[in-house]
């Protein structure tokens, strides 16, 4: 018999500006009494649904149950920017594409496959354009360290044979209304969604289908007789395969330790103000979406909405060990987002900040995924990189693919990487890698 107790359960920092203007339309359901089923998915955020998704494709006749410690589009997955990225993204490099051609072109090829699962997705259960809006991205850059970096990122494309193309400040300013930009790289492949109602999009899609527990965290998992039982305070769910989605949460379940690094991104979203008028003149288009250049610089959106705009921000980043911040923490970095949105829209600075958060994210120290069977009949899809949306999609389904034993060239592709490196002990890695966040957001400079 395996006993694993969950060493922590995970917790909101702030209340997410998109979950705030999210609407569900299903009930919250809780886990009371002991449940059978074939399939257990913990997690539902991106990585468990598409898995939920993925497995009733393949297994349509299986039962199939998901527990989720939150509520769906409370936790992480409603609280990141809303990027479904194409091209690549690696967050641990000094720039976001730093591979070879070959590995360029497999890492797009797979994250397309994934935003075709959730375009399909978002096809069946209806969602409009507010919810996933395949209108592409811009890398904006602020310096001409920026500027330099795009046109790295453009030579890379280029190399693969990727469709974008350059955007000088004058079309920067006609598009955002800020004459804060020097320029832009636009790639058409990305998809611009509001993270929190396409989560519940997919939970209500899977309704009838799959059941799914909110409320209800897992607080052990046991191994016995060949099948693995979840324990949660209200009941339990006894499954033959457990799929875990849970991102650098795995830590907490007993894997891959000392090889996860959890990092915390901060945002703020603003209140509406008028698209008319004010909206167009201070801040541009009814809708536009910004990274920047440099990793470590602001990501930028505004949306637009029954006439009401809002503008969303996230920079600054931590590396922590707790899973709870203080108070304290989320208003210093409030602070930072208010500066950061002044200096670029100074029309805007009498519109406060309406709601101000935290979204906790994994990186291995190798850009991989803590992926695979971890013991008999139990499956990791966890460790998305800084991509979830993206790469916890695909992690998912690959999950549910290797599960069931279903063969395909992009989970032979997905499975051919080694496991996450080994980071250092503490307190030397908090001291160390805080230490090369500070440097790299001072290198960063205007693009924060």
């Amino acid at each position: 018999m395996i006993t694993r107790p969950v060493k922590r359960l995970p917790v909101e920092n702030g209340i997410s500006g998109w979950e705030a203007i999210s609407k569900r339309s299903f009930p919250v359901r809780s886990l009371e009494g002991n449940v059978n089923a074939d399939w257990l998915i913990i997690g539902a955020g991106f990585a468990g649904l598409s898995a939920a998704r993925r497995l009733h494709q393949l297994r349509p006749d299986d039962k199939i149950v998901v527990l989720d410690a939150s509520e769906v589009g409370k936790g992480t997955s409603g609280r990141n920017s809303g990027f479904m990225i194409d091209v690549p993204h690696n967050l641990t490099g000094g720039e976001y594409s730093s591979g070879e051609v070959d590995s360029t072109r497999l890492e797009m090829a797979q994250n397309r496959s994934a935003i075709a699962f959730a375009a399909q997705a978002a096809q069946e259960y209806g969602m409009s354009r507010e919810t996933f809006d395949p209108v592409g991205k811009i890398n904006a850059a602020a310096t001409e360290r920026g500027m330099k970096l795009n046109r790295s990122f453009g030579e890379s494309l280029k190399g693969a044979g990727e469709k974008h193309s350059f955007l000088d400040a004058a079309e920067m300013r006609e598009i955002t209304g800020s004459d804060y930009y020097f320029g832009g790289v636009f790639t058409p492949g990305a998809v611009l969604i509001q993270p929190a109602d396409y989560i519940r999009a997919i939970a209500a899609g899977l309704s009838g289908k799959v059941d799914i527990f909110e409320h209800s965290p897992v607080t052990s998992l046991k191994r016995e007789n060949g099948t693995w039982t979840a324990a949660s305070p209200q009941g339990t769910v006894t499954a033959s395969k457990v799929i875990v989605g849970v991102n650098g949460h795995i830590n907490d379940f007993g894997y891959y330790r000392r090889r996860l690094m959890h990092f915390y991104g901060y945002a703020s979203m603003t209140a509406p103000f008028a698209a008319e008028d004010l909206g167009r003149k201070a801040s541009g288009r009814d809708r536009w979406a910004l990274l920047p250049a440099d990793a470590m610089g602001a990501t930028v959106r505004k949306i637009t909405s029954g006439g009401q705009s809002r503008i969303v921000l996230r920079t600054r980043w931590t590396y922590d060990t707790t899973i709870a911040l203080t108070e304290r923490r989320l208003r210093a970095m409030a602070e930072e987002h208010r500066r950061s949105l002044d200096a670029r829209f100074p029309g805007l600075k009498g519109i406060p900040f309406e709601h101000s958060w935290a979204g906790r994210i994994c990186l291995s120290l190798n850009h991989v995924p803590a992926f695979g069977e971890v013991e008999e009949g139990l499956y990791s899809a966890c460790c998305e990189n800084g991509l979830g949306t993206v790469k916890s999609t695909l992690a998912g389904m690959m999950a549910a693919e290797l599960a069931t034993g279903t063969t395909s060239r992009h989970l032979e592709e997905f499975m051919d990487h080694p496991g996450p490196s080994k980071i250092p002990p503490e307190p030397f890695a908090w001291l160390g890698i805080n230490a090369v966040i500070r440097l790299q957001e001072l290198r960063a400079g205007r693009e924060g």
